[in-house]
């Protein structure tokens, strides 16, 4: 997979994935807990945040098909930004200022996970040149035939 629209998109769901299934097994802990009043009980506008988050990896993975170079380039690289210090700040940050924290061991596992991910994100986009988005495969491979017919032969 040499095209980067392909990486970029992959990168995405499999930071998607990773993000759904922390919450699930998150959501395992806290069912799994003897005392369900002791289970957070988070505000609207937490839930709307939150799902709002999530839409960012969910829409850059039709994103990085479909938009053109510049503005995939651009979006990559803002979204993955976004993504990464939010998720890297709500993630790594508490525990270093002393901030006691319910993270799970296995949702440090994933986020640490989905960190480097979108950072790989990132990455990849800022290092995406422009000669090869004029050079995809979509272009070369996309009418064979045409290559015959320029030369003078009959198909």
């Amino acid at each position: 997979m040499h095209d980067t629209k392909e990486r970029l998109s992959l990168f995405w769901l499999f930071a998607l994935l990773n993000y759904l299934y922390a919450d699930c097994t998150a959501l395992f802990a806290i069912v799994g807990s003897p005392n369900l009043s002791d289970a957070p009980h988070f505000p609207p506008w937490v839930l709307l945040a939150s799902s709002v988050f999530m839409e960012i990896p969910i829409a850059m993975i039709v994103a990085c098909r479909l938009l053109p170079f510049r503005a995939n380039r651009l979006a990559n690289i803002i979204a993955g930004a976004i993504v990464t210090l939010i998720n890297g700040g709500l993630t790594f940050v508490p525990p270093l200022v002393g901030a006691r924290t319910p993270a799970l061991p296995a949702y440090l596992f994933f986020a640490t996970i989905e960190t480097v991910c979108t950072s790989v994100i990132v990455w990849q986009a800022w290092t995406w040149s422009g000669v090869e988005a004029a050079v995809s495969p979509e272009r070369i491979v996309g009418n064979p035939g045409r290559a015959i017919q320029d030369q003078g032969t009959p198909i």
